[in-house]
């Protein structure tokens, strides 16, 4: 078996209008028609590179953790000041050498990582060891 890449994630939301507005309107996503075949509510949203983000109504809310998916910036300074004066509540987080990176939730209080790698990572000089 041979993986290739990360092809989609999925999150629960409580509310498709208000989920709508966020993933479009403030994070800036393209959203994408789901399957026709669905019978069930999906929001898609193309994250490029054939990577999409799905989200999937449900009645309940996922509980809070510290589970999360991360979206790649260019500019996580820029990300990070755009979303502050969006009033959206920025989370800082224990540092990972060459990156910015910061976390976000969305409505549903979804945990989402804001990430820009300043050098790739080296887990050979960057990481620890492996348990």
């Amino acid at each position: 078996m041979r993986w290739t890449r990360l092809d989609h994630c999925s999150v629960i939301i409580t509310d498709v209008a208000r989920a709508r507005w966020f993933y479009r309107e403030v994070l800036g996503l393209t959203e994408i028609p789901a399957p026709r075949t669905f019978d069930f509510v999906a929001l898609w949203f193309d994250l490029g590179g054939g990577q999409t983000l799905h989200l999937l109504l449900k009645p309940q809310a996922d509980s809070i953790s510290p589970r999360h998916f991360a979206l790649h910036v260019e500019d996580a300074v820029a990300a990070r000041a755009e979303l502050r004066q969006r009033g959206i509540a920025i989370e800082e987080t224990t540092p990972i050498p060459h990156c910015d990176r910061f976390f976000v939730r969305d409505p549903d209080g979804n945990r989402i990582e804001i990430i820009q790698w300043l050098k790739p990572y080296d887990p050979l000089h960057d990481g620890r060891y492996l348990v």
